[in-house]
């Protein structure tokens, strides 16, 4: 299709036919000393939104470029507008302040004091105390059947984990028929070690 056909005119969005009325009916250019269709709009100003004056596009471009929304304004008003305008240009209130509340009106506390590093413990929440108390709660209460236990294994009660396996695994390494030739007569004296380990691991010990 030819970009003059008369059918590229009709399905243009706005033909020129069209772009043309609209443009005889723009009223005149609001730059003075000019006779152009005031085609565009811009806004007049502050104070007065919602407000736009007409121009022609070679004056719109020059408003544009000189618009300024805080001419008149000196620069406390401008900061108070821009500090204003972070909440939207809405009061605000002091937090945890009702309206007449004093407490409003007092000065800002003072500024935090540097932190030396250590932390305030006065009621010896971390201290030694602490340590004793975690230590306390960690040792376990035996029963009869773990206290049996520990003798299979020939171990104290006060025994740590790390040291339960260590036995755990030289036990079994001696009484396993690999290390005795395939002789079998040591298969009860595995089997309770096994079984000892096995109560000791489910009951935390280990």
């Amino acid at each position: 299709m030819k970009l003059d056909s008369k059918y590229f005119d009709g399905i243009r969005v706005k033909p020129a036919r069209q772009a043309a009325a609209e443009k005889a009916r723009a009223p005149d250019c609001a730059w003075e000393g000019c006779t152009q269709p005031g085609s565009h709009k811009a806004p007049r100003g502050r104070d007065h939104e919602g407000q736009y004056l007409n121009f022609c596009v070679d004056h719109v471009r020059q408003y544009n470029k000189s618009y300024n929304y805080f001419s008149g304004l000196n620069d406390t008003d401008i900061q108070t507008y821009l500090k204003d305008s972070l909440t939207g240009n809405r009061p605000t209130w002091t937090m945890g302040a009702a309206a007449g509340d004093a407490s409003a009106t007092q000065a800002p506390p003072r500024a935090a004091r540097r932190w030396s590093g250590k932390a305030k413990d006065p009621f010896n929440l971390f201290g030694d105390d602490a340590v004793r108390a975690r230590q306390a709660s960690k040792t376990k209460k035996v029963r009869s059947l773990e206290s049996k236990a520990f003798v299979t294994l020939d171990l104290t009660e006060e025994s740590s984990g790390e040291t339960i396996r260590t036995r755990y695994k030289s036990l079994v390494k001696q009484y396993h028929p690999d290390a005795n030739g395939g002789d079998r007569g040591h298969e009860d004296r595995l089997r309770e070690v096994i079984q000892a380990y096995k109560l000791l691991k489910q009951s935390g010990f280990c």
